[in-house]
């Protein structure tokens, strides 16, 4: 619906300017860039992170926890990495399941429980499964069109009639920040799908709820030094980089509706509450660095949730 409400935008915009080969060209335009995007995304962005390519020999049990939930949600293995930052988030990338790639930050690894990083690898995951990726460069691509053809709008434009120059000046100017709204919406509706496949994916939706929370919390205290160069890069995170934001600018729902979306999605499972033990420093933190092998804990491994059902 928020897609469709985005097209007759465009086609609306074109037919107030008047301009049929103006808005053709804003398209073609926008859809070459967004093409060019969808294709070398993922090798922009985990670039953009500095994020180092992970296997189940440098970081065991993260590689685990991704290659067990992959099996779980019947998609091909990503490709993993970790990302060498305090702020703690994660992220998918790539064109489609074939060609993703997911990436957490060593904050993140360190400040969850192998439960909540199951439930954020989930998430992802499920951002993966749904396509998200493909759908928002739909989006990015009219959005885009959009914008180019309020520019070009002044260049378009015919005929003297003051009230045809005041309703193009209006569309000029509001057009462009209502496909934001717009995009935005899309944006925050997808971030529930993940969610709700992320719950379905691990088994565990009150373990992802649990790491939303931490992850809010922390995601506001520590900065992000690269949503600071490039605040475009916020809505790739699982959580938003800047907390106490949520209106029809954010990228993300608000991290309390997200979390009892979750609560109503465990209760309709029948999903177990967290144990006791869901308030110790993550396992998965030696990940930072080479973990020799044996090493890792077993007792309340996220993978046990992958082995229901």
């Amino acid at each position: 619906m928020l897609l469709a409400a985005l097209t007759a935008l465009f086609m609306a915009l074109g037919y107030t300017l008047g301009g049929g080969g103006g808005a053709v060209l804003a398209l073609l335009a926008a859809a070459g860039m967004n093409l060019f995007t969808y294709w070398n995304a993922d090798k922009i962005v985990l670039k953009m992170h500095g994020a180092r390519a992970v296997d189940a020999a440098a970081a065991p049990e993260f590689y685990g926890i991704v290659q067990q939930l992959a099996t779980r949600a019947g998609l091909p293995m990503p490709r993993v990495y970790i990302v060498d930052s305090p702020h703690p988030n994660a992220f998918a990338t790539g064109r489609n399941p074939e060609n993703a790639a997911v990436a957490a930050t060593t904050g993140l690894l360190a400040m969850l429980t192998r439960d909540e990083v199951a439930g954020v690898m989930a998430h992802e995951l499920g951002h993966v499964r749904n396509r998200d990726t493909l759908i928002m460069t739909m989006v990015a691509t009219i959005a885009g069109a959009i914008s180019m053809l309020a520019n070009f709008g002044l260049f378009f434009r015919g005929g003297d009639n003051r009230g045809n120059a005041l309703a193009m000046l209006l569309a000029v100017i509001v057009a462009p920040f209502a496909a934001m709204i717009v995009q935005m919406a899309i944006s925050r509706t997808r971030e529930y799908g993940a969610d709700r496949a992320g719950g379905e994916i691990s088994g565990n939706p009150r373990a992802l709820a649990s790491a939303l929370a931490k992850l809010s919390e922390g995601a506001g205290r520590i900065p992000d030094p690269v949503t600071q160069r490039n605040p475009a890069a916020a809505q790739l995170y699982i959580v938003e980089p800047r907390a106490g934001r949520d209106n029809w600018f954010s990228t993300h729902p608000d991290t309390g509706n997200r979390i009892a979306a979750l609560e109503e999605l465990a209760m309709d499972m029948g999903a177990p509450a967290l144990s006791g033990g869901a308030a110790r420093p993550s396992a998965l933190a030696p990940a930072r660095a080479a973990t020799p092998k044996g090493t890792a804990r077993r007792a309340g491994s996220a993978l046990d949730p992958l082995r229901r059902n």
